[in-house]
C-alpha cells in the first residue's frame, strides 16, 4: 500500500483589498483521512483551497507537503475539483477525460482504461461518447469527480464534490474515496451538507469569517464541549432548574437536557432517584451540533 504524506496548512492569509478573506488559517490533513471543510458562504473555504493548489496567491503563510514547502511538481500529483467546473460542455466525455489524463502525464491508453473504469463505477459506461452538456447536472458532477481521480492523485482537494449528486451517486463517490483513503491519500473536501460531513469525516475544520473556529478529529471535537445529559424523572423534571451547578437547556415534561460543565454535581443522582429517575444518558454531539455551536 502506498502512503502519501500529510498536507499541512500553516498560517495562510489572503486579502482582497481591505477585506481579509482568509485569516491565519492552520490545520493538517493526515494521510488516509477524510477532512471536512465547513463554513457558511464567504467563510474562506474556496480561497483556502485555491491557495493550496496555487490557483490563488498566498499573502502570508505556507502550504507544506511531505515536510517541505509545496512545489508545482507536488501540486501536479494532486487531484483538484474546483468550485467552478472546468470541463468542456461540447466535447465527448471519454475524449476529454483522456485529454485531461494526458495533461497529467498519462498515456492515452492508460487514461482511456482508467476513465472507463471510473465511468463504470458512476454508472456512465453507456454515455462515454456523449457530449458533457447532454448529461444531467448530477451526471456532469460525476464526470468532474472522475477527472479529479483519473491520474491516481496523492492528495485530493475537492470543493463541494457532493453538490447535485443523488444518494446513489453519493454512495459511489464515497466508495471511490474510500479506495484512495485505504491507499493513504489525504482528502480535504468542502460541503454545506452537514449530515454527510457527520457521516463521512474523520476530522473537521470549521471556518467563520476567514478564521478557524474549530479543528480536530471527530472524537477530539466531541470531547471539547461541556458534557450534556438527558435525564428523566416522574412526573416533571422542572425541579432541575433549582439545582446549583446545573444548566438546564430544555425541559419537556418528565425529561430535561442538562449541561454539566464541571461534571455531575454531588447529590444530583440521589435527588433524581428520590424523584423517580428513569433515565440518565450522556449525549454525544454530532459534528453538525459542533458546527452550529462554534459558529454562533
Amino acid at each position: 500500500m502506498s502512503t502519501s504524506p500529510a498536507l499541512e496548512i500553516r498560517h495562510l492569509t489572503r486579502r482582497f483589498g481591505e477585506k481579509v478573506a482568509v485569516d491565519d488559517v492552520s490545520f493538517v490533513v493526515e494521510p488516509g483521512t477524510l477532512t471536512g471543510f465547513v463554513g457558511a458562504n464567504g467563510a474562506g473555504k474556496t480561497s483556502t483551497m485555491r491557495m493550496i493548489m496555487g490557483v490563488l496567491a498566498i499573502h502570508e503563510g505556507e502550504v507544506h507537503w511531505d515536510g517541505h514547502p509545496i512545489t508545482r511538481t507536488d501540486r501536479a500529483t494532486f487531484g483538484y475539483m474546483p468550485e467552478e467546473r472546468g470541463l468542456y460542455p461540447k466535447q465527448g466525455i471519454l475524449d476529454q477525460l483522456c485529454y485531461l489524463g494526458q495533461l497529467r502525464g498519462m498515456s492515452r491508453g492508460d487514461a482511456a482504461r482508467e476513465a472507463t473504469r471510473l465511468l463504470e463505477r458512476f454508472e456512465l459506461a453507456d454515455r462515454t461518447k456523449d457530449k458533457l452538456e447532454s448529461l444531467s447536472l448530477g451526471n456532469q458532477q460525476r464526470v468532474q469527480v472522475a477527472a479529479s481521480l483519473l491520474h491516481g492523485p496523492r492528495a485530493l482537494i475537492l470543493d463541494e464534490p457532493f453538490s447535485g449528486l443523488d444518494p446513489v451517486a453519493v454512495d459511489s463517490m464515497v466508495d471511490l474515496l474510500s479506495d484512495r483513503l485505504r491507499e493513504g491519500v489525504p482528502v480535504l473536501f468542502s460541503s454545506h451538507q452537514l449530515d454527510l460531513v457527520d457521516r463521512l469525516c474523520d476530522s473537521l475544520v470549521v471556518l467563520s469569517d476567514g478564521a478557524v473556529m474549530a479543528a480536530g478529529t471527530a472524537e477530539e471535537l466531541r470531547r471539547s464541549g461541556p458534557a450534556r445529559y438527558r435525564i428523566s424523572t416522574a412526573p416533571d423534571a422542572g425541579w432541575l432548574r433549582e439545582v446549583p451547578e446545573v444548566t438546564v437547556l430544555d425541559v419537556h415534561g418528565p425529561t430535561a437536557v442538562l449541561e454539566l460543565p464541571d461534571g455531575v454535581p454531588d447529590g444530583l443522582l440521589a435527588q433524581a432517584v428520590e424523584r423517580g429517575l428513569t433515565e440518565f444518558t450522556p449525549l454525544v454531539p454530532t459534528l453538525s451540533d459542533i458546527y452550529r455551536e462554534v459558529t454562533r
